[in-house]
Formats: C-alpha cells, structure tokens, sequence
C-alpha cells in the first residue's frame, strides 16, 4: 500500500481552463477511451474488477461486480446512469469535480457505456447548481463535436449518446431506485427491490446506477492498470478518495488521498483547528452516518475501518465541530433536514422524522424532560432497518451516536427544564 499523497482524481483542478476540451487532451484526456475500445467489453468488467474499485456514492459496492450484473443477449436496451443528485448536508466533492473537470466524467461514462454495453447514458444532476449543469452540458458538446460521443466512436462501430438531467432538488432522489423514477417522469420515490437496477432499472431495462467519482476512476484504471490502483489505498479499500472537509477547520475544501488516511492527517492538510479550538465530534461520511469525537482521530478513513469503529465512510463528507457547538442542536438541525425530505412514502420514516424534530426542538428549547432521550431512542429503534429506504436510517445516526457519546448534554437540557419546573413549583405553592 502507498500513501503518496499523489493527485489522480484532481491532477487536472488546477490548470487553466481545466474544464475544456483543450486542456483535457493535452493531459491525458481521452487516451485511456482509445486504449479501452480496443479492448473486449468482458475485459475491461474484469479489468475494474481485478482493481478493487468500490462505489464512491456510500455503499461502497464493488464496481466492476455491479457490472457483471448486467444480463447480456437479453435483446433489452442497457442503461447507464450517474448520480450526480448530490443532496446530503456536507457532501460536496462531485460538483467540484464536474466543475473543474467535467470530461474526466464524460470520458468515464463512454467506457463504463462500452463495457456494459449501453448506447444511452443519463447524468443526473441536483437542479440547483445551474453552474454546473451547464459546463456539462458545455463538455458533452465539445465531446460530440471531436467525434467521442455519437455514432461510430473513434471508428470503433460503437454509438453512444449522453444527455445531463437536471433533478428538481429532492434529497430522496439520491436513492437510485428514486432517482430512476424521477428520470422517467414520475414523483421521485424509491421502488421495491427485487426487481434491482440491475435487471429492471430505467424503463424496464437493465441499468447500472453509479456515482460521478466511481466513473470518473475508470480511466485511470484502464491507463494505469490494476495493480497501479491497487498500490494506493488499503487492501481492501484500495485507490483514492476525494475527502471534503467543512466545518470548523482552517482551510475547508476537497483533499485528495488514498483511503484509509486518518482526520489527524486530513486536519493537518487543512491547517489544523479553526483559531485553535480544540475538536469535539465530527461525521466521517455526513450527516447520515454515525458522529465520532475526538477519540476517533486515528481511525482508517475506508469502509472497513469506519464500520469497525461504529460509523461509515459514506461520501467522505467530513464536517468537523469544535467545542462550541451544540451536540443536540447540530442534531436537531440535521433531522430537520431528513424530516424535510422524507417522502412520505413509508410510515416509520414519514412519522418518525416528524416526532423526532418536535422532540429535539422541545429540547434544544429547554423544554424536555428526561423521558425524552428514551423517547428518541425508542422512535430510532421503530425506524432503524424498518423504513421503505436508507433515509430513514441515515435520520436516526446522528441521534443514536449523539446520545451514546453526549448524553450528558440531552440530559442537561432535560435537567435545566426539571429544576425550572420545580422552582415554578415552589413558588405557585407559596403563593
């Protein structure tokens, strides 16, 4: 394993216009398409296979097996579609990434395209970031004009047309089954599964769902190889990983390294501790997964490591709080957030998110009681693995880690309420 901090996903951020055709071909663009059409579809599955590369959306699903899925000679059109919804507070690595290098992207999806044996890819893009949607759309352009998207790339007998979708702004939508849906027209809810993705994704057909930075890795996974991948990262978690710190740090931003890197190294690339306030608790892949404090500076930031110590790698979306906040507020705010995106399609998330934000807000009022903390667990419990998708489990993470690690502050809210309520006691029975 290597730990070079050597750029790959952002070698190319910082060169001028590095959005363009121009900079992009004189830096490798396009070469690792060349190498990979004159290769069978079946190697190139097994090549990405071979390398490790796991989902870079949060499940950390291995690629090339998701891949493998995709029934062939079935005589049904394949689909390609990429996440780019984007929506979960604190993640924020794809839209930088499309931003400064929208072709490494385009380039992805024409192999991944090949590969799986789709003529059809959708990029799907969270409608909010016009910026965005509109250099992508710039890129496929160009894209189409040199020949790499159409009909008979390259002189390969290989079509290929891409179009970038504009989402309505739906966190649910990040769900693949959802996001699938939202494509064809319909309301963004997540479907049943079985039927998966795989077999019967968009329109019926078999489709693959992937996220921006899992594509983006493919063509330098067919240019370097396997093992070139696998020199980075751990065993199991091998290659790069774009981490986006926020919060309380004192150069928030995307920094590049290879997996299993620990926040002690992440907080000394981004300059240490805002004014030198000390850490409190953090999330390692956003609001969705399990906090850890600032005994988990040493934990290995990949999906083994993560799940061993209680969380999960999720999106790498690092937000990083100090000893000035609030952990019952900052939970409060997120399960607003989930409680605002709910679809309302199944019940345990639909009125468990409500009852959980009236709770925190009486609290974080000053107007809970004790019973409350084992209120809130109670509802997390009703939640946890009963709700129709992942929402509502990444609702009830913040509040369960929350009150394992800080529950002397929900009790000091609790307590502060108590003896307030016995002084009003006192004094209406004197009076």
């Amino acid at each position: 394993m290597s730990n070079e901090l050597v750029p790959v996903l952002t070698k190319r951020w910082l060169s001028p216009n590095s959005w363009t055709m121009d900079t992009y071909e004189q830096l490798e663009g396009y070469q690792g398409l060349r190498k990979a059409l004159g290769a069978q579809p079946d190697q190139l599955i097994e090549l990405v296979k071979a390398s490790g590369l796991r989902g870079r959306g949060g499940a950390g699903f291995p690629t090339g097996l998701k891949w493998s899925f995709i029934p062939q000679g079935d005589g049904k059109p394949h689909y390609l579609v990429i996440n780019a919804d984007e929506g979960e507070p604190g993640t924020c690595k794809d839209i930088p990434l499309m931003m400064a290098d929208p072709h490494s992207l385009i380039e992805g999806c024409i192999i991944t395209s090949y590969a799986i044996r789709a003529n059809f890819c959708a990029i799907y893009v969270r409608g909010e970031v016009l910026h965005c949607i509109r250099r992508l759309n710039a890129a496929v352009q160009e894209a189409y004009a040199k020949g790499y998207l159409g009909k008979n790339i390259l002189g390969s007998g290989f079509d290929l047309d891409i179009v970038v979708h504009a989402g309505a702004g739906a966190y649910i939508c990040g769900e693949e089954t959802a996001l699938l849906d939202s494509l064809e027209g319909r309301r963004g809810q997540p479907r049943l599964k079985p039927p998966f993705p795989a077999t019967s994704g968009l329109y019926a057909s078999p489709t693959v769902v992937n996220n921006v930075e899992t594509i983006t890795s493919v063509p330098y996974i067919v240019l370097g190889g396997s093992d070139w991948f696998r020199a980075m990262g751990t065993e199991k978690s091998p290659g790069p990983k774009i981490y986006s710190i926020s919060g309380h740090v004192e150069k928030p931003g995307q920094y590049e390294a290879p997996l299993g890197i620990t926040l002690r190294e992440l907080l000394e690339m981004a300059g240490g501790m805002k004014d030198g306030i000390p850490l409190k608790f953090w999330t390692p892949g956003g609001s969705s997964t399990p906090l850890f404090t600032a005994e988990h500076l040493d934990v290995p930031l990949d999906f083994e490591g993560a799940a061993a110590a209680g969380s999960m790698l999720g999106t790498t979306a690092v937000q990083v709080f100090n000893e000035t906040v609030s952990v019952p507020w900052a939970v409060m705010k997120w399960t607003e957030f989930y409680k605002h995106e709910s679809c309302g399609k199944c019940t345990p998330c639909r009125e468990g998110t409500y009852w959980l934000t009236q709770i925190l807000q009486r609290m974080c009022k000053g107007e809970g009681t004790a019973a409350d903390i084992e209120n809130l667990l109670d509802i997390c419990d009703n939640i946890l693995g009963r709700s129709f998708c992942a929402l509502g489990d990444g609702a009830v993470s913040p509040i369960t880690s929350g009150i394992k690690y800080f529950r002397h502050e929900f009790l000091a809210l609790c307590e502060k309420n108590a003896e307030d309520s016995y002084e009003a006691f006192l004094a209406g029975a004197s009076a």
